[in-house]
């Protein structure tokens, strides 16, 4: 196995995962199978407890795994679908030695961070690193590490140290570093500052890893006298020194790393170059010229609880952003706090109020996604009911499904305090309920999690005809609560249509409005599988819809053309 490291160093929030995930599309450009490893130095087990505001989303995988949202870079940049286990934390990692050490497995040895936990850290990469992720047999040709953090944390000086350890075992031809670094600019002296690189460099080097690629991270592009500055005293030749400048959409950046010819250094550095083929990037040009010049855009309104912090909500906005690019329209998000639509901040902030009642009007559709909590759950009501009376396009995704199901039985069916048991234990109309495949009393990894199967329960359905299926739909969870069986029918008498069942019957799925051009609620994530060149259908749907477009475009597939 040949492995790429990535760290960063200076500061955190560089973009290592858009630089991993793009390494990895060039290598796999190159002809190569490639897999990826994430590394986060938390002492968490997995990122399912984490709140948004602290971490950003937690993204599922298929079997369940709720993991960093660097991920879900990987699986959208490479096309590959990941486990649980090519996500390591420190938590896990400590979790498997002192289970063995409670087990006996040491034979009464002192157990220590170095051999055993750094033992377990190699472990694993080895083990995860043969797995393969892309659909065929056998390993992959290349994986690729990204080191979480940043160099010096103390959380990280364990995995510093095993991958040390590791590169030292597998030999300089298998192993390459990849070190990413802030070259900042002072504003009063207007210089490309090299001294933090330096620095960080430095560190690295004291603790036994020496970078075979240094890449900048600057606004502008690097200037050559930067380049022989770093060169120099980094001790990295000028030709594998890279620079990710800022882009006007990530999709620029594997296109960036070809043109600097990064594929070649680290092929070179891996012994590669005679089983490489040169990189054929013209998807990803197509792709990246092709949202460039885009000049229409679609107005998305998204009601959420997050919106202080886009990456909570990560994966929805690239599913909009591959659905727009699919249909040549460039995404407008139009990012709505749910309080702000209450009527209690009509008293208290009336400004915002204002404003976000005026936003969601103008807005081409209406998403809200999930969440947990009761905070802004009266907001999010409203925004549903402003949509399906004015007949605005509408998805909503697991919180956001369950909305809708409560705003429709209070202002359809009069119980007026129908509620989730999430936010009222004591309602007399508990449309949503707890179902018992989680726990009421632990956070992590209780809930309904991964890929489950949905049944149609119709082909003539604006989803089934979407995705393109008449019997079933497979897509990945992240929940607690569903809308209570014994009200379905109830429901379904008064016009809302449960089109999607899991195998039981009785988890309900999929929601629909036939009275409605798109209102449309899912109880799964469908931006989880979302890929750039396979736009997820739900979200598909609803940009078509915003448009216009819908039943053109389903009466052209019925059509065959």
């Amino acid at each position: 196995m040949k492995y790429v490291l990535i760290s960063g160093g200076v500061v955190s929030g560089l973009g290592k995962g858009v630089t991993a995930s793009s390494i990895g599309v060039v290598l796999k450009a190159c002809g190569l199978r490639v897999t990826s490893i994430k590394i986060d130095p938390y002492l968490n087990i997995d990122a399912g407890t984490m709140s948004p505001f602290e971490h950003g989303e937690v993204f599922v995988l298929d079997d369940g795994g709720e993991v960093d949202l660097d991920l879900g870079n990987y699986e959208r940049f490479l096309d590959v679908t990941l486990t649980k286990d090519n996500n390591i934390t420190t938590g896990k990692i400590y979790q498997s030695v002192l289970e063995k050490e409670r087990k006996g497995d040491y034979l009464g040895k002192t157990v220590q961070v170095v051999p055993h936990i750094t033992d377990a850290i190699k472990d694993w990469i080895e083990t995860v690193a043969v797995i393969p992720v892309d659909g065929k047999e056998g390993p992959a040709d290349v994986c690729v590490i990204e080191l979480g953090g940043t160099v010096g944390d103390i959380e990280s000086m364990p995995f510093i140290e095993a991958l040390r350890q590791l590169s030292f075992q597998v030999g300089p031809d298998n192993f390459c570093l990849i070190h990413v670094s802030l070259i900042p600019v002072l504003g009063v002296v207007g210089e490309q500052k090299t001294k933090p690189t330096q620095h960080s460099v430095r560190e690295l080097r004291a603790l036994g890893l020496t970078p075979h690629l240094l890449t900048s991270r600057s606004a502008e592009p690097l200037l050559e006298s930067t380049k022989e500055k770093l060169s120099k005293f980094c001790h990295v030749p000028v030709e594998n020194i890279l620079n990710i400048h800022d882009v006007p959409n990530i999709w620029h950046i594997p296109l960036l790393l070809r043109n600097q010819n990064a594929h070649h250094s680290i092929l070179q550095q891996l012994n590669l170059l005679s089983q490489a083929t040169p990189p054929d990037l013209q998807q990803w040009t197509e792709m990246a010229e092709t949202y460039d010049n885009l000049t229409e855009s679609v107005r998305i309104a998204m009601v959420g609880k997050y919106v202080g912090l886009t990456d909570s909500y990560l994966s929805v906005v690239k599913a909009l952003l591959h659905a727009c690019v699919a249909r040549s329209f460039k995404p407008s998000i139009d990012w709505i706090a749910a309080s702000d639509l209450e009527d209690d901040s009509e008293k208290s902030t009336p400004e915002a109020h204002a404003a976000a009642w005026k936003t969601l009007k103008s807005a081409d559709c209406v998403l809200v996604p999930g969440g947990f909590g009761d905070r802004g759950v009266r907001g999010m009501m409203l925004a549903a009911k402003y949509a399906r009376e004015n007949s605005v396009p509408y998805l909503g995704i697991c919180l956001g499904m369950q909305i809708s199901v409560i705003e429709f039985a209070r202002s359809v069916l009069g119980w007026e305090r129908a509620n989730s048991v999430e936010f009222d234990a004591q309602t007399p109309n508990p449309v949503v309920i707890f179902m018992p495949e989680g726990s009421r009393t632990h956070m992590g990894s209780t809930m309904r999690l991964g890929s489950r199967r949905t049944l149609l329960q119709t082909s003539d359905c604006i989803t089934s005809k979407l995705y393109g299926n008449s019997e079933y739909v497979d897509e990945r969870h992240r929940h607690r609560y569903e809308v209570n069986p014994d009200v379905i029918e109830t429901l379904e008498e008064a016009g809302l249509k449960f089109v999607g069942k899991d195998e039981s019957g009785k988890r309900m799925e999929i929601l629909e409005l036939p009275s409605h051009p798109f209102y449309v609620g899912a109880q799964f994530h469908p931006e989880f599988k979302s890929r750039p060149a396979r736009p997820s259908a739900l979200f598909l749907g609803l940009i078509l819809a915003a448009t216009g477009k819908l039943e053109a475009y389903i009466s052209s597939r019925q059509n065959g053309s």
